[in-house]
Formats: C-alpha cells, sequence, structure tokens
C-alpha cells in the first residue's frame, strides 16, 4: 500500500507531537538537576559549575545526602529477586495452562486473572497482618512476596498467550523425537519465546522497581528502604530547593532507563508478536 507524502508528513508531525508532550518533563527534571543549586543560600554549599554552565556535581551531592547507593542496592536485589521468580514460575504456570488440559485449567487461569484485577491497595492491609504473624514485617521478603505473587498473575496471562500460540507441529515434532515434557518446554519453546521474556523481564522489572506503597507499609529500618521509598524520605527531608531532589530523582531512574535501552529491541519485538497473534 503506497503511502502519500502528504499522509507521510501528517503522520512525522503527529509523532514529533507525542514525542515532545513525553519528553518535556523528562528534560525540564534533566535541566533542574543539571542547574545552579537553589539552596546554595540556605546553607547547602556552592556546587562547582562544569561546562556550558552545567552542574553535574549536583549528581554527587545528592547521592551524598540522599543515601542512594543503599536504596539502590535494596531495589536492585528486591527487583532481580522478583524478576527471576516471578519469570520462573510465569513460564511453568503459562506453559501448563497454555498447552496442556486438565480438569480445573480454567478455574485456575482465571484465579490468576482475579490477580491482575486486584488492586494491591485492596489486599495490602491484611496482607500486612499475616506477614507479621508470620515474622516477616521489616525484611526483603515482605516487599519481594507480594510483588512476586503479582508479577507471577500477570506474566501466567502473557505467557500462557504466547504458549497457546506456539507451532503445535514443533511440539509434536519433538515428542515424536522423544523429547519430554521439561525438554520441550526449555529447549524448544523458551529459546523461541525470548521476545515475550525479555518484555516480561521489563516490564516486571520496571514495575517492582517503581513500587512505593508496599516498601511503605512493609519494611521499617532505612536500610530496606527501595529508591523510590528513599527518595521520598528524600523530599521530606530536604526541602530547601529542587534542585537535589531533580537529582536524585534521575538517579532513582537511570537503571530503568539502561535496561530499557539495552533491551528495547527485544521489548518492541514482544509487544508487536504479541499484538499480532491470533
Amino acid at each position: 500500500m503506497r503511502v502519500s507524502r502528504a499522509e507521510r508528513t501528517g503522520n512525522y508531525v503527529i509523532l514529533i507531537a507525542f514525542a515532545i508532550f513525553a519528553l518535556t518533563p523528562v528534560l525540564t527534571i534533566l535541566g533542574a538537576a543539571l542547574g545552579p543549586d537553589d539552596a546554595a543560600g540556605a546553607g547547602g554549599g556552592a556546587v562547582s559549575s562544569g561546562i556550558l554552565g552545567l552542574h553535574p556535581g549536583n549528581f554527587a551531592k545528592a547521592w551524598d545526602v540522599g543515601h542512594f547507593g543503599s536504596y539502590l542496592r535494596t531495589s536492585l536485589l528486591v527487583s532481580t529477586t522478583v524478576v527471576v521468580i516471578s519469570l520462573l514460575f510465569s513460564i511453568l504456570a503459562g506453559y501448563a495452562l497454555g498447552t496442556m488440559r486438565f480438569r480445573g485449567a480454567t478455574v485456575v487461569f482465571y484465579l490468576f486473572l482475579l490477580g491482575i484485577m486486584m488492586p494491591s491497595e485492596a489486599v495490602l492491609v491484611p496482607l500486612y497482618y499475616d506477614l507479621r504473624t508470620l515474622g516477616l514485617t521489616d525484611t526483603l521478603w515482605a516487599v519481594v512476596l507480594p510483588q512476586v505473587a503479582q508479577s507471577v498473575a500477570f506474566g501466567t496471562f502473557w505467557m500462557r498467550a504466547y504458549f497457546r500460540s506456539s507451532s503445535r507441529a514443533l511440539v509434536e515434532a519433538a515428542r515424536l523425537d522423544g523429547a519430554s515434557t521439561w525438554r520441550i518446554l526449555w529447549q524448544v519453546l523458551v529459546p523461541l519465546a525470548r521476545p515475550a521474556v525479555v518484555t516480561l523481564t521489563v516490564l516486571v522489572f520496571m514495575w517492582t522497581w517503581n513500587e512505593f506503597l508496599i516498601p511503605l507499609v512493609m519494611v521499617v529500618s532505612e536500610d530496606l528502604r527501595t529508591a523510590p521509598l528513599g527518595l521520598a524520605f528524600f523530599q521530606g527531608q530536604y526541602t530547601q530547593g529542587f534542585t537535589l531532589l531533580a537529582a536524585g530523582a534521575c538517579i532513582v531512574a537511570t537503571p530503568v532507563v539502561l535496561l530499557y535501552v539495552f533491551l528495547q529491541r527485544h521489548f518492541i519485538a514482544g509487544m508487536l508478536e504479541g499484538a499480532v497473534r491470533e
């Protein structure tokens, strides 16, 4: 189908407008983080300027003042643990529900859908008391386990859709060659599902990294605070200016941005593949 020059120009204009709309807040925060310290007059100390009047030293100062090193390590540990456990359980559950026929499969799948539709705010209070009874509050497991449950619900739905649309001829050929169910999953289907797995990895990592409410309720110790939670406490403690807050926000957002940039090709491929599958 041939596209006219006017239609192509209109498409570019619309895309550029949406890009400007999406990037303006990001560039505003980044510009504020590289600007002069607006709290220097309140005892914050002068920050040496770099080239073109920029102040990259704001990031180092925010890192030290806000203790973001500890918060980032905690967030990285929590996010990595949630991603690994969620991927394993999602692949197994999605494979079972997508390729096998057994009694109660539909009911089990609807239970997973209920986990997707149930907001965390609705179960957070009873969940807190359950974890406190088990002695898990104020531990990393109190932050990890609820997010694993949320991620597995979506991950099972995501992987089930992929496995249901996988090539039945390929699976049957592997069975004729004597491959077991376990081998078919890990050596035949999972390698082919790399775009879907990478997309799920990016989504779960992003959701876990940005989670605020669960760490806020479940942990009290400062050394267990995640990066978004630490940024909120930094905002409450450091209120003299906006510059260091913007620098702290950039520090917290950097790992997710780097992960997406590194895996963007597979992420987009997984999204497009899921969109065209029937």
